[in-house]
Formats: structure tokens, sequence, C-alpha cells
């Protein structure tokens, strides 16, 4: 017998200060499914979630969710009160005996459960708040930038433990590798409309630069057919006789249906001045080390940076990295050894805690406050790389509207707070970037704009991320801090790291140590094997399952799209059963294409 979706949503509506952000939403989630959430801060995607959970009540439809079937969420910011410590938090609502599995998340995300609630950082709160919803166990987990303030080696455990799974999660994230590793298809929020495609996000840019391109396409038609009726009923109609009508209302409706396109959210205007040339060498450090009572930060290193280097540090989190890079720009001293800096620096600094920003001031203090932009005897500008602009302008500039202006820091998202911090970075020349951890909260496309105009930078980076998408992208330097105080510097990014560090070095890790992470729709062979070659047969089928598996694909959209309609559960049960089994048979037959591929795929080597 057919199972009922694990989760439907039903001529969903919701509207927030007279914005709607769904309208007649439609969606549902089947077991197994592993879907990547995305779409641009603010678009609605926590929202979406928080509708999934049952926390936001729609103005309008339903929320489904079958006897039995229990839905876990993890939000972004927990509320742990009541508790005493971040264990007892985990463990509420478990079983006796299933307190183990709270021990074994705390492990692998590496926070201690005996942590009392007060004294525990925000990073530490969530990561709590993602082990219970592990050791829970739901037949759903939604997970709300779940690798937000984990250090690579926990985002690796989880990795690890939301592949081998068979919960069903709906995810938002930032870090594109781990989607890219654990999604088999993809919700995108785009001005209030939910698509969805049977496919990881692996495929979600071409997806949205072909619906993007539709639409321009639509649209230039559209312009085209508007302007040619403009001109006959200037030109055509003079009498107005009475069989004319239907075409100058025919116009109207046109002109309504321009009218009433929402257009699609630029991306920030970000721009990086690199103002005078810094020396050649612009940090040499020799024989540096760092000591915290007993504890060692950094036994003696070396480290020459260049103008134009990229240098990314990466480590476990507490291991020292923001020290290091406070060591490099003078900002705390060392304890034995010396860093010279070249000519000419001028340093900007972007901190993962957002402290330069004053949350109780608005916006527009925020930026007219920063004396570095201030306009002398101009309260409503700001000096950006020279020149003055009036501060909304600005803030439109990254993507803020004028009614935030006044708003206070505070209220904004992760995601804003972030541009808000590149926006004052950004208004004056620089030429060593000081990057911690900029890629948190961010989307995909302003990552995007931040990765090309760190490209085009004159200047020099350093670079502190647990995004190994980014790091992959910006460095061409790594300096991986191992955690006993060794530094070891390594050539390239994040992948070249991987493939450079010795094999036993990989115990503490959760991840498996292949370089980048294969597409679910189409896999990558997880390692080398010895070459045996291909029979003609196998090297026929081997070339034909890319294009089964795009057949399978397509058709488990079009049987989501068909059982994701309102009452079909209810009203056409037979339909739905045996829609429910050509999906699960399509399903399993996607599955042995994919490992069929990858056996292939391994054995040609």
């Amino acid at each position: 017998m057919a199972r009922a979706p694990l989760l439907q949503l039903t001529d969903i509506s919701l509207t927030f200060g007279g914005n709607p952000v769904f309208d007649g939403l439609n969606l549902t989630v089947q077991a197994g499914d592993r879907l990547a959430l995305v779409g641009r801060n603010g678009s609605g995607k926590s929202t979406l979630m928080k509708v999934m959970a049952g926390l936001v009540e729609p103005d309008a439809g339903q929320v489904i969710t079958p006897a039995g079937v229990k839905v876990g969420y993890m939000e972004q910011e927990p509320d742990l009160s009541g508790f005493a410590t971040l264990g007892d938090f985990a463990r509420a609502g478990l079983h006796d005996g299933e307190g183990y599995r709270v021990e074994m998340a705390a492990e692998g995300l590496k926070f201690d459960p005996d942590r009392i609630v007060a004294t525990a950082s925000g990073g530490e709160r969530r990561r709590a708040a993602l082990a219970r919803l592990l050791a829970e166990a739901p037949e759903l987990m939604l997970l709300d930038e779940p690798t937000n303030h984990l250090d690579i080696e926990a985002i690796g455990w989880l990795e690890e433990q939301l592949s081998t799974t068979k919960t069903a999660f709906v995810l938002i994230s930032h870090d594109r590798a781990f989607l890219r590793a654990l999604t088999r298809a993809t919700l995108w929020i785009d001005r209030s409309e939910v698509r969805r495609q049977e496919r990881g996000f692996e495929h979600f840019e071409d997806w949205r630069e072909t619906v993007w391109a539709a639409e321009d396409d639509a649209r230039h038609k559209l312009d085209r057919k508007i302007k040619a009726e403009a001109r006959w009923a200037v030109e055509g109609i003079s009498a107005r006789r009475k069989r004319n009508q239907g075409r100058v209302r025919a116009l109207a409706a046109l002109r309504d249906e321009r009218a009433g396109q929402i257009r699609r959210q630029g991306t920030a205007l970000m721009e990086l001045e690199s103002g005078q040339q810094s020396g050649k060498r612009v940090i040499d450090a020799k024989g540096i080390s760092k000591a915290f009572g007993d504890r060692t930060i950094l036994k003696p290193f070396d480290l020459r940076v260049l103008r134009g280097d990229r240098v990314a540090f990466v480590g476990p989190n507490g291991v020292g990295k923001t020290t290091l890079i406070k060591m490099l720009t003078g900002e705390i001293p060392t304890d034995t050894g010396e860093v010279k800096h070249g000519t000419n620096l001028d340093v900007a600094i972007f901190d993962q805690a957002r402290s330069a920003i004053d949350e109780t001031v608005s916006l527009w203090d925020a930026l007219t406050g920063d004396p570095s932009m201030r306009v002398s005897g101009r309260s409503d500008q700001v000096m950006v790389r020279g020149n003055p602009k009036h501060v909304i302008a600005y803030l439109k500039d990254f993507l803020f509207d004028e009614a935030q202006a006044r708003a206070p820091v505070g209220s904004l998202s992760g995601g804003e707070k972030a541009r808000l911090l590149l926006a004052r970075i950004m208004a004056r020349p620089s030429n060593l970037l000081v990057l911690d951890e900029p890629t948190n909260d961010l989307d995909v496309e302003t990552l995007d704009l931040l990765q090309d105009i760190l490209g085009e930078y004159d200047g020099t980076v350093l670079l502190v991320s647990h995004d190994r998408d980014f790091i992959d992208r910006v460095a061409t330097t790594t300096v991986a801090m191992e955690g006993d105080g060794r530094a070891v510097i390594y050539p390239g990014g994040w992948s070249d790291y991987r493939a450079q560090r010795p094999e036993d070095e990989f115990a503490t890790e959760g991840a498996k140590p292949a370089a980048a992470p294969s597409a679910p729709g189409k896999p990558e062979p997880k390692a080398q094997v010895a070459k045996s070659g291909l029979s003609f047969t196998e090297k026929k089928r081997l070339e034909a399952l890319p294009g089964v598996m795009e057949r399978l694909e397509a058709e488990i959209g079009k049987l989501h799209d068909f059982l994701a309609q309102p009452d079909l559960f209810t009203s056409a049960p037979a339909k739905f059963a045996k829609a429910s089994e050509g999906l699960s048979e399509r399903q399993a037959a996607l599955a042995a294409a994919e490992e069929e591929w990858l056996e292939l795929a391994e054995k040609d080597g």
C-alpha cells in the first residue's frame, strides 16, 4: 500500500506587511527526499521552513502531516531557556537509554554537553540544537543553516551522517560543497514562487539561468507585442468603431500583465578599490609563536605574504586561526619572533563577530557615524571611495530598501548584517583585506559576486573560512592549523591541501578524504582503482546511463507534481497509490542506475 507523503502543503498563502511571501503554494515531501532549499536572502526560505514545521501559521491553506510522522526542525536561534546545560536541552524528549545519541553527536559536532547554558556561545547553542535533532531521529528533518559555526571537521562529520541517513530532509545552507554532496532535488524560492527540480544543487545554477533566459525572452516578446498594439491604437482606430474595442481592451490587458511582472532582485553593486599599491612584501613573519598559559596556540612559524596573495587559514574551531591573523596584522603581540609589514599598507577587516557594527543604531547611523565615511557638514551623505553619495542610494547598492534605513541593525538577518559590514569595508580603498568567516549567511548569488570581486582585487587577502568551495575558488595558499600549535603551509586551496596532506593525518576527520564531493545526479568515482577496462557492451552502457538517469529524473519530477495536487490523497486514493508506487519504482531505478554508472566509471578508470 502506498504511503502518504511525509508533509503536504496545500494552497499556502502568507503575507507579511502587505507583501505576499507565498501565494497558492503546493508542495509535498516524500520519504527519502533530500531537498536543497535555495533563494536570495530575504526570499522566505526560513519562513517556509517554519511553515513546514508548524511554527508559523499561514493566512490560508493547509499543512498536512500524517499521524505518526514526526517533523524535526533546527532553527538558527534555538531557545534553551529552562535548561541548565546544553546536554539537558539536547536530551529533552529522548527515552531512557537513548542519551548516548547525544553523546555521539556532541563528539562529532564538538561541544561539551555539560556546558552551562548561560555561559554557552551562540555557536554552542546551535550545535546542541543540531545534536538534539539528530538524536530524535524524526521522519523528516528541517535544517536551517546547520553548518554555521561548525568547523570543517564538524561539517565533514555532519555530511557523513546525513549522507548515510534514511531520514528525509530539507536543507538550507550557504555551503555549496555541502549542498552538492547531499541533495537530490532542489526547491527554489524566487519572487514568492517555489519551483522544484528533481536534480540536486549541483545543477541549480544552470537551471536558474535557463529559467531566467526564458523569462527574458517572453518579456521581450510581450514588449514587442505591446509596442505593435500601441502603434495600432494611435494610427488605426481613429474612427473608434465598435469592433475595435476588443483590441483596445486587449492592449490594456497586455499592459496590466507587463506591469504585474515582478522584477528579479538584482545583485549588490559591490566593488573593492585597492587604492595605493603596497610594497611587494606585505607581511614577513619569522619565528612567531603564541601561548596562553599552558596552551600552545602557535609554535615558531614563518610566513611571507606577497602583494596579490590570497592566503586561507583552515583548522578546527578554537585552534587559533583568528589569533594568528591578528598577530600577522599587529593587532596582538607575538611571544617570540617578529612580524614586519610592507610599505603603504591600508587594512580593511571583516570580523566574524560583526563587532564593528553597533546593533542598537540604525543602518543610516551605522554608515554616517563611521569616521572614515563621514562627509563634513552633511548628515545624509557618505564618502564612497573618495566620492560623496547619498546614504539611501548607497544602502540600495547593497540591496537594502529605503524603509530599512532607520531600522536598528539588530533587526537585520545574518546575511543582511554581512552585507552592511561589506558596505562599510568597500566604501574606502584598501590594499590588505582581512576576511574572518565572510561567507556565513550570504546567499549563493552574493557569494558568487564576492568571489568575482576578490578575483579582480589588486590587493592582498587573508581569509578564514570553513566554506570549502569558497576557499577553492579564492585561495592561492592555504595555512592549515592542526590543533597542536603546528601550522603548515600548502600551495593552492582546500582541495589542493587535502590532496597534499599526509594520509595518516585524516584520522580525526569525519568526512572521507576524497577531493570534491560528487553530484547526486551523476556520481563521481570515489577513488582510483586498478584499470581493468570495459567491454564493448559495458562501454555502450556507460555512455547510455546519463540519458537513462535524466529520463528517470524527469519522470520523478512529473510524479511529484501530480502528487502535490491538493486533496489527491483523500479524493482519489487509487490514483495517489498508483502514482506513489510509480514514484518509488522510479526512485529505486534511479538509485540503481547511479550505482551502475559509478561501478562502470570506476572500472573504466
